[in-house]
This record gives structure tokens, sequence and C-alpha cells, in this order.
């Protein structure tokens, strides 16, 4: 696996500390295991970073010793502190603060457990009782929706190996297949090109299947005349990509064919909408927009995309505008899908998903591959 060089890190910590400034905190504990890799380079099932103000401990339990120490050689500032085998995660951060004066420390709320934030506070009021526990909410995940140089090389170099892959499958998906046989193709495929594994479980649907978007592939056998869905991705150094093509097997009725082309042209005007300062939420009405002119606004039921990254789904979100939620506009850098479509329930569906980046001249395509 690649990791970013040393500056790339530094750079995110210092943007990142610019925040806490921002919202008048001493310090950020981070426990999202992506937000930890984000920041430090160091992929783990556990572990904590705290990223003060002119200090970054990284707090990893006995099984990321060595890894640790060589983001510590890797990274100048980063400091590791190792888990005492008796010893816990809230312990060890506790530890961090003791005898220091006043602090205001973050914590991820969304991310932190109630069972771990009360053992935190806990500990504190007796390390040190001074510190006040902060809740924030995406402070990271922020950052991470605006793709650095490195990163989008990452992403590029992983929609070109998802399109290979697709250009692949799309003429393995024959009748008398079954949806598990043709979704073992595709991981095959997958860790063939360099993936290091499938980004989510590989969505094949064929026929009927096919109006359920989360499907999970089964023993059905492929027909002739059905459409089937096929969703995929892959995950290379980290960053995962995600694709989606509707196959047409054999001769289909016009029905289907129509229905082929409404949902490339959603995807068309989505990609027309995109623009650095435009509110993410008027991708997602471009392409609902035009389906519902189509007949089709109830069988669109899902958003229009998401941010891809260190997740499958992270920011932006590109979906219907809501009052519950900040609007989120687009930035130069981001990557997220355009995955227009429409269901059908008993009958059939479709669907269509490519990558894209964000650019001052509007999207550029991170995938190319035919729609059918």
């Amino acid at each position: 696996m690649r990791i970013a060089p040393a500056e790339f890190h530094l750079a995110r910590v210092r943007r990142l500390r610019e925040c806490l400034q921002s919202a008048s905190l001493d310090a950020l504990l981070v426990t999202s295991l992506p937000n930890l890799s984000y920041l430090t380079g160091l992929f783990a099932s556990a572990g904590a970073v705290l990223v003060g103000r002119d200090a970054v401990r990284l707090i990893v339990d006995g099984r990321y010793t060595e890894a640790g120490q060589a983001r510590a050689q890797a990274l100048p500032g980063l400091e590791v502190e190792v888990v005492p085998p008796t010893g816990s995660f809230e312990e060890s951060t506790a530890d961090q603060f003791r005898q220091q004066a006043a602090l205001r420390v973050g914590f991820e709320a969304s991310v932190m457990t109630v069972r771990a934030h009360v053992d935190l506070q806990r500990r504190l009021a007796t390390a040190s009782p001074l510190t006040e526990l902060v809740a924030t909410y995406g402070l990271v995940e922020a950052l991470r929706a605006v793709k650095d140089t490195w990163e989008l090389g990452r992403l590029r170099d992983a929609a070109a190996r998802l399109s290979d892959t697709a250009k692949c499958i799309m003429p393995k998906a024959l009748a008398g297949m079954s949806e598990l046989d043709v979704a073992g193709v595709i991981e095959s495929e997958l860790r063939r090109v360099g993936f290091e594994r499938p980004a989510f479980d590989t969505i094949v649907a064929a026929g009927p299947n096919s109006a359920r978007p989360h499907h999970r592939a089964s023993d059905r056998k492929i027909e002739p005349g059905d459409l089937v869905v096929l969703d995929f991705g892959g995950v290379l150094d980290g960053y995962s990509v995600d694709l989606t093509r509707t196959v047409p097997i054999g001769l289909v009725d016009g029905r289907r064919r129509r229905l082929l082309e409404q949902v490339a042209e959603a995807q068309a005007a989505a990609f027309s909408a995109i623009t650095v300062g435009r509110p993410a939420t008027d991708v997602d009405r471009a392409a609902r927009d035009l389906l519902a002119a189509e007949g089709l606004g109830e069988a669109f039921s899902h958003g229009t995309g998401h941010g891809l990254g260190l997740e499958i789904h992270e920011r932006p979100r590109v979906g219907r505008l809501r009052e519950d939620l900040p609007v989120e506009p687009l930035a130069e850098g981001m990557v997220f899908t355009l995955e227009p479509g429409a269901y059908l329930s008993g009958w059939g569906g479709a669907r269509i998903e490519d990558d894209v980046v964000v650019t001052a001249q509007g999207g550029e395509w991170l995938t190319d591959v035919p729609h059918r």
C-alpha cells in the first residue's frame, strides 16, 4: 500500500489546527479510523490521535507498536503512545492531559460511544479536572471532502482500473449465468487489476431484481431480455471508487431501452450542474427534475451521489435539499459519484453511476466506460 508523503499529512494537520483555533479548541481527540488514517497515514482497526496546538500524539495498542513507530519516523512531530496490555485507550488518553492547565478538548461526537465518553470524563476528572470535553461534528470530514493532489492521483488511478474492470466484465454478464456467478467474476477481476479488496458487497441484480437498488446477488439465472444492474467498487491504497452499469441482455423491449436512455439523460443533466460554489443539492435536483419530467420522479428513490475517498460514502452529500442539514457548496477537488436510477417494483430498473471530480471549469469524469 502506498501512503501519502509526509508533507501532505503535515499540511492536513495544519489545516485542522486552523479549524481548532476557529472553534476555540486546544486539541481534538480523533477516534474515527478513516480520520486517523487521513492525518497520520496509519491504517488500523483501533487507535486514536490527539491533535494539539503543538503536538500530535498517536495512541495505539500493542498490535500497532511497530506500525506506529514507523509512522513516527516518517512523519516529523508525531509521537506514539502505546496502550499498556492492562490499560485502555481512555486511560492513555486521559494521561496525556495530566497536570495540564485548563483545556478545551474536542471529541468526535458522531463516533465516540457513550460508554467511552463517560469513561474518559471519569478519568479526566482525576487526571486533569480542568479539562473540558466539547462535542464536535465533522471537523476532519470537512477537510477530507476536498482532496489534495496526492489523493486525486490515487483516485484517478483507481477510477481507471475500475473502468478497465467494467470493460472486461460487461461482455461477461451473459444469459445463463447466475447473479452470484457474475459477482464472483467481478470480484476476481477487481483483484486482477490491482485493487486491495472490493469497496462493498458487489450488486448484481437481473430482471425484476433490478428494481431493488441494493439487491444482494442471488442464484437467479440471467435471462434474455433482462436488464442487469452491475454495481461494484474497489479500494486502492485505502481510497474507494464506485461504478454502476445496467446491461441489456440480448434484445430488450422498447420500454427498457427508453428507461436506460432516461437514466443516462438524468446523469448528463447532473454533470452539467457541477459548478464550483453551487450547492451539491443542485446537482441532485438537476437529475431528479429530469426524471420527474419523464414521469419517473417516484421511481428515483435515493440520492444522486455520494463523496468518495477513504470511505465509500463520505462528504459531499449529493442528495435532496433537507432543512436539517447545511447546504454544502461544491469546491474544487471534491470527488463524488453521479448515480441516478429509476426502479419499478416487480418489473425492473436501471442505474448508471460514474465518478467525477470538481474542477475550476466544472465536472471532470474519472471513470470512462460505455453506457451499454
